[in-house]
């Protein structure tokens, strides 16, 4: 049996198609890769990529994007609404099939260096390819975003792990890691009230004594006109999709706001949802086997 990696970076770009396309063909060139997800995002500026293929192919992979993200992608010109660092944003390895966790950090830690040495970017490492316990979670790497880390990063608690102490000119910073599988999930509301979203997200944040696995923040959706609540799920298992989308539900009732719509971001597993359908339709003795794609 072949070793599988999904890598799933994030590239701070989602508004020029060209540019786009041509990240997405640096991963689509390399032998062994398997496509699954492009998703790109005008509000949020940003492009999502996923693939899976063994360890050496993925990093290859990675490793090809993220050069021509640094080749096109100039962050003095970059606004959005998604919290950013670089050009290259974040690169995290999740373990699919025969590999370990520990076999990701390795690759992880393999792909900083290249990127550090080949394209003179400064990586820091994050979850459990972290090098300091306090750069486990990327909202703490990222404090400040690219234009706050441009003076930041020559500080010597925020040196990056990797590369030069100072940001490359268009590029930025990369943040590296290895992670188990985490589910991007926005939840819309009907309100323009950007601090309703932001309120919201507090209460399930783990980090402000919500649900555990729940990072959250609250933006604002300017083609719609719509307050979101976005939202990285990093243990589905520990921490359900329903039940974080029944606290939003009942948070916003107090603010007079209903939801109008959720979304999920990139790829999704697929007991996450047959949970979710357990749960809503009250289902008994449900077994994953009467899945019909399960069968087939």
């Amino acid at each position: 049996m072949s070793k599988l990696v999904e890598c799933v970076p994030n590239f701070s770009e989602g508004r020029r198609p060209e540019v786009i396309e041509a990240i997405v063909n640096e991963v689509k060139r390399i032998e062994g890769i398997k496509l699954l997800d492009v998703q790109s995002d005008a509000s949020h500026n940003r492009l999502v990529v996923t693939f899976v293929g063994e360890p050496q192919a993925v990093k290859q992979a990675a490793f090809a994007s993220c050069a021509k993200a640094a080749e096109l992608i100039d962050m003095e010109q970059h606004h959005g609404e998604h919290p950013r660092m670089g050009a290259t944003d974040v690169i995290p390895f999740i373990p699919v099939r025969g590999v370990s966790l520990e076999e990701c950090v390795d690759l992880a830690n393999e792909l900083g260096k290249e990127i550090a040495e080949k394209l003179d970017i400064p990586v820091y490492m994050y979850e459990a390819a972290a090098k300091k316990n306090e750069r486990k979670n990327l909202p703490d790497v990222r404090k400040g975003q690219y234009e706050g880390l441009k003076t930041a990063i020559t500080e010597p608690e925020r040196k990056p792990d990797y590369g030069p102490a100072k940001m490359h000119p268009k590029a930025g910073a990369t943040v590296v890691g290895a992670r188990q599988c985490l589910i991007a999930y926005n939840i819309n509301l009907s309100t323009s009230d950007v601090n309703v979203a932001k309120k919201i997200a507090t209460a399930i944040r783990e980090a402000k004594g919500g649900f555990k696995y729940c990072r959250a923040m609250g933006i604002m959706i300017e083609e719609r006109n719509v307050a979101q609540v976005t939202i990285n799920m990093i243990n589905y298992e520990g921490t359900p999709l329903h039940r974080v989308f029944e606290t939003v539900k009942n948070e916003a009732a107090r603010y007079g706001v209903n939801i109008i719509g959720s979304e999920i971001v990139g790829l999704v597993p697929m007991q996450a949802l047959i949970d979710t359908a357990d749960y809503y339709l009250r289902l008994e003795g449900f077994n994953r086997k009467q899945v019909l794609e399960e069968n087939i």
